[in-house]
């Protein structure tokens, strides 16, 4: 897969991931892993640009001792998400046409 594609589709997974709660790295991993690898090294670059394009919020809370930083999906990210699911049905429809040749 193009290299670009999967990281603008890594951002869209990690957005889905967190869209009906908060969740922190090691989660967004385990929850992505049935459908797509993630290593932290690329996970909390992406993270990173999200909250920098206003999609993600952060928060840091103590858990067992140590803390940790929970990710929350903001309006921004939604309208991203959102956006690239209404792509994907005219995306559907142009890879109909090129794998089956239907229209």
């Amino acid at each position: 897969m193009d290299a670009q594609l999967k990281k603008g589709l890594l951002e869209i997974c990690v957005l889905k991931a967190i869209e009906r709660e908060e969740s922190y790295g090691y989660k967004i991993i385990s929850d992505l892993a049935p459908c797509i690898e993630i290593s932290e090294s690329t996970l909390y670059p992406i993270l990173r640009r999200l909250e920098a394009n206003g999609a993600v919020t952060t928060r840091t809370a103590a858990h067992n001792g140590r803390l940790r930083k929970y990710f929350r999906i903001t309006g921004v990210g939604k309208r991203k998400l959102s956006e690239f699911i209404e792509g994907m049905k005219e995306f559907q429809t142009i890879s109909e046409f090129i794998i089956r040749g239907i229209l």
